[in-house]
């Protein structure tokens, strides 16, 4: 399994748009395939940022979702929306807590 975390700060007028396209956005992504888990994260402390946690099956699985016609979609719809470039980070899962 691999996790994606994705960190988008956006322009403050862009926030609560942000936020009403991830909820339509949230089902087609949670249905690609190999996609295991995801969630939108807030920072307390800033409110223009958030991230993106999601697990996939296998680092293939996240390829083939970021060459989909869903993040085809998704991407060129919020990247006007950022204040700064994004941040991205695909990890392996080595150790789990019990």
């Amino acid at each position: 399994m691999v996790v994606r975390i994705v960190k988008m700060t956006f322009r403050p007028d862009a926030v609560e748009r942000f936020q009403e396209l991830f909820e339509g956005w949230k089902p087609r992504i949670r249905s690609s395939s190999g996609c295991l888990h995801l969630e939108l994260l807030h920072d307390v402390n800033d409110p223009r940022i958030f991230f993106t946690y999601s697990h996939w099956e296998q680092a293939s699985d996240l390829e083939a979702y970021r060459l989909s016609e869903v993040f085809a979609s998704v991407w060129p719809t919020v990247k006007p929306l950022f204040e700064a470039p994004a941040e991205a980070w695909t990890v392996d899962r080595e150790h789990l807590l019990p």
